[in-house]
């Protein structure tokens, strides 16, 4: 049966807000002002941002990011895979020793160390190769996130001088992520740890640098030791889907009430913890719940699809198995549908937030709400069914 959807990348590409050279080079004058404004060093004017380049291929990927266009079934299949448990489970055991200081000094456990190692670079064997610094200029000059990626620049600025890094060396993701485990700049010079005890921070080429800076930004972020990210459970035939989603949170008592069990049909257990019910592929999905450290992944990348793949990775590298209920073949629906699909939810009185094409969970909770209204199961899915009653033909 195919009944999920691939949200087909292309449509919301937009051009560069700088369509011309001077329109970059009034941009660079103004990340020179900033320059001189945090006391950096004439040089990095001079040498640096003078030779920075306008890279179109940046704002591409930044419009058109997986997270974001693709289903949870396409995004879990291309990264939770074989090659990776097995990978996973190899370096849990070559890096053991590493690994259980870090788990008894932040209170994480390897296996989710290994796993955010595996999503973020496929365990080192790709950390990028793009220009952090003109990656990071690009999105600094595109209106989107201006802000944001202006102070990530001058935080890369601060790298360079205080590890005296050549500025040609500094390479990593479109986004400016550089290292093991894709640290933006600011989380480097605030997170980063020297694990293997040389003297220096090196996030590019030392593993036990790399793991332990995770192990100290997990902590950081508020990770709960002695705790999971969250399970696989199963649902109730009558189960009210309009209390699924991350703003919905009972307790575990709660949610058996309602019907929530453990996959394999036992109770939950009846712990003092708040927990969330997902169902990213709909009700015919997967079901999850999730727990704090679940927020504190979301905390490192706002993906749910990131965050349930970090969960669901670790707990395979930790000697798992495969989830019972895997997300069912896809079909394609284009990201314009799903901003029309926002644009008539929001017509109608349910706030998706403004049309972007994302299903974001303020997207789910408005579709929900619109869902429950017209009778339709309320899991937050976009289905044929949903989509035909908003007028839109996705199919």
């Amino acid at each position: 049966m195919i009944r999920s959807i691939i949200f087909t990348a292309g449509l919301l590409a937009s051009p560069l807000i700088f369509a011309q050279d001077n329109d970059f080079s009034q941009c660079k004058a103004r990340i020179s002002e900033r320059v001189a404004a945090e006391n950096l060093p004439q040089w990095i004017v001079q040498d640096v941002v003078a030779n920075l380049d306008i890279q179109p291929r940046v704002i591409e990927l930044d419009r058109n990011q997986p997270e974001f266009t693709q289903t949870f079934g396409d995004y879990l299949g291309k990264r939770v895979t074989t090659f990776r448990v097995m990978q996973g489970r190899l370096l849990l055991s070559q890096y053991s020793e590493l690994l259980k200081k870090l788990t008894d000094q932040y209170g994480v456990p390897g296996r989710y160390l290994v796993a955010f190692w595996g999503l973020e670079t496929n365990f080192g064997s790709y950390l990028g190769n793009m220009s952090t610094l003109n990656s990071l200029a690009t999105l600094a000059c595109d209106q989107r996130r201006s802000d944001f990626f202006t102070s990530e620049l001058i935080h890369a600025f601060h790298i360079l001088i205080d590890n005296e890094i050549d500025p040609e060396d500094m390479r990593g993701s479109w986004a400016g992520a550089v290292g093991h485990t894709q640290f933006m700049p600011s989380s480097y010079r605030r997170y980063a740890v020297d694990g293997d005890g040389d003297g220096k921070i090196d996030l590019w080429n030392s593993v036990p640098d790399a793991l332990t800076s995770a192990a100290n930004f997990l902590q950081s972020l508020g990770w709960h030791a002695q705790e999971r990210w969250g399970r696989e459970v199963r649902l109730a035939d009558n189960f009210p889907y309009e209390q699924a989603g991350l703003r919905n949170r009972k307790s575990l008592r709660e949610w058996q009430n309602l019907g929530v069990t453990q996959i394999s049909g036992r109770p939950l257990p009846l712990e003092d913890m708040q927990a969330a019910v997902m169902v990213p592929a709909g009700h015919e999905g997967p079901a999850f719940l999730v727990y704090d450290n679940f927020d504190v992944i979301m905390r490192w990348n706002r993906s749910e699809s990131y965050a349930l793949s970090v969960g669901y990775l670790a707990d395979r590298i930790g000697g798992a198995g495969t989830l019972e209920n895997m997300p069912l073949e896809d079909a394609q629906i284009r990201i314009a549908d799903i901003q029309l699909m926002q644009e008539q939810l929001n017509a109608r009185g349910f706030d998706s937030g403004e049309p972007d094409g994302v299903m974001g969970s303020q997207t789910r909770a408005a579709l929900r709400e619109y869902q429950r209204s017209e009778g339709l199961i309320p899991d937050g899915f976009p289905d044929s069914g949903t989509l035909s009653s908003l007028g839109i033909d996705g199919y």
